[in-house]
């Protein structure tokens, strides 16, 4: 986890929990996910497709999770995901639900594993759902668990459910576990559960399932890069998700710097006695007396440095500390703005090449899976196991522009990338306004130094007077 310090000394640490459906209609098979998952080899009885995954490594850890009316032999992989297959006879049935979790790196896998049994022993087994649980760790600083569940109740004897029955003319689902309000508990619970671990072993950092924004948190999200990317980073490739995290990255440190001399410059300024605060001339004057300036490149630049502040003075008329003031308020209200038109911007651009890269993932591999499923089933094994890759990313490609589109059928790809395009125009003109923001600070800071400059001349002027009056 990568971990960031904020407002109360408590680090807080990346937080990611995902939520997806397995649907036989997208060309998924809940046998296959569960054998890739597990790295085990299994057949599917449904359509007699075997998935050997044997030699995927990263697995450390695997077990099935049963309700107490779960029958015994669910226990077996292959069992339990073909029962599941078998009970559902439509071609476009929803077969499984997948919880996707990142583990926190600062637990031992031991503590890792109690913490994650735990979570799905509490919120999904004792609700009925058969969980197949797998940890995932390569020692690539990535751990991460795959919690299989399943979508139809059991009734007392062990058998499957329908998934839906029908009161007074109604038809009403026969649980509640797809309903959209439980993604949000199921996160918060997992939030809940790491801190209380997290705690319990003394360790300072601490998740936050809600977003930045509702954090309170003036940080700008970074993406998840995925494995490939992560990998081609890993050799020192940079990949676009990567450099939008770089990026990301950059302006959250800009941004979080500017936002301390910010305040700084506030508490200064709040803190002067304005009635007897020297006025602006004397401040230029004292700016432009080159003491201690040892070389020409020195002098120079103070000379460079003075013309600067003169005519930051002059396009802002200011002529006194009160009216500095009144700049620096401006200043601070100007940096909320910019910063939260950054911010927004970095958004809504992450998105878009999120979705322009799901895009060309689409485009770019649908003529071999179009050609996959028009091969005879006998044929099919041998061409997915040489183009397997390229299936899986078309149907997650697919996955995810179907969910973006909502039911809408034409992929608006020629806005998106003229909305990219607008918006990484108005990037560079809101960081030019961010840039313009750090040269007003930086005037404002050269100022401070040359108001506390006279003030101490004047506290030593007013001392040798005492002194020369006798007095002590």
């Amino acid at each position: 986890m990568l971990i960031f310090s904020v407002k109360g000394g408590i680090d807080i640490a990346i937080y990611h929990l995902s939520v997806k459906i397995f649907s036989r209609g997208k060309g998924a098979s809940a046998v296959a996910k569960a054998a890739y998952r597990a790295a085990e080899c299994i057949t599917s009885e449904y359509d007699g497709k075997t998935s050997d995954y044997t030699r995927k490594g990263g697995v450390i850890h695997k077990e099935i999770l049963l309700p107490g009316n779960a029958p015994k032999e669910y226990l077996d992989r292959a069992v339990l995901w073909n029962a599941v297959e078998k009970s559902e006879r439509y071609k476009t049935a929803q077969l499984a639900r997948e919880i996707e979790i990142a583990l926190p790196k600062e637990l031992s896998a031991e503590q890792n594993l109690q913490l994650v049994r735990e979570y799905v022993q509490n919120n999904f087994v004792e609700v009925g759902m058969c969980a197949d649980l797998c940890i995932h760790d390569k020692g690539d600083g990535n751990p991460h668990a795959h919690v299989m569940l399943t979508l139809r109740s059991l009734d007392e004897s062990g058998k499957w459910l329908p998934k839906s029955h029908t009161v007074d003319g109604i038809k009403m689902p026969t649980n509640d576990w797809s309903n959209r309000a439980n993604c949000e508990i199921w996160r918060e619970n997992w939030s809940n559960a790491v801190n209380a671990f997290l705690e319990q072993n003394n360790i300072a950092e601490r998740v936050d399932n809600r977003s930045y924004e509702r954090q309170g948190v003036e940080q700008i999200p970074t993406v998840h890069l995925g494995v490939a990317a992560h990998q081609m980073e890993r050799r020192g490739i940079q990949t676009e998700r990567g450099n939008i995290n770089r990026k990301a990255e950059i302006t959250n440190k800009e941004l979080k710097q500017l936002k301390a001399r910010i305040r700084k410059c506030k508490d200064w300024i709040y803190s002067q006695p304005i009635e007897n605060a020297p006025r602006m001339v004397e401040v230029i004057s004292r700016i432009a007396d080159g003491k201690n300036l040892n070389t020409q490149w020195a002098k120079i630049a103070d000379l460079k440095t003075q013309a600067k502040v003169l005519l930051f003075l002059q396009n802002n008329s200011i002529t006194d500390v009160h009216q500095l003031a009144n700049k620096v308020t401006e200043i601070n209200e100007k940096y909320y703005d910019v910063s939260k038109e950054i911010k927004a911007a970095d958004r809504r651009i992450e998105a878009l090449s999120k979705h322009l890269f799901h895009y060309d993932n689409y485009k770019n591999n649908k003529a071999v899976y179009d050609e996959f499923v028009g091969l005879k089933p006998k044929k099919q094994e041998a061409f997915y196991a040489k183009h397997a890759e390229k299936i899986g990313d078309y149907l997650t490609a697919k996955t995810y522009l179907d969910g973006v589109m909502n039911g809408r059928t034409k992929i608006p790809v020629h806005r998106w990338k003229s909305e990219l395009e607008t918006l990484t125009i108005e990037r560079i003109s809101l960081a030019e306004r961010l840039y313009s923001l750090k040269d007003d600070v930086r005037n404002v800071e050269v100022l401070r130094k040359g108001v506390e400059g006279v003030m101490r001349e004047e506290q030593q002027r007013d001392g040798v007077v005492r002194i020369k009056g006798g007095e002590r």
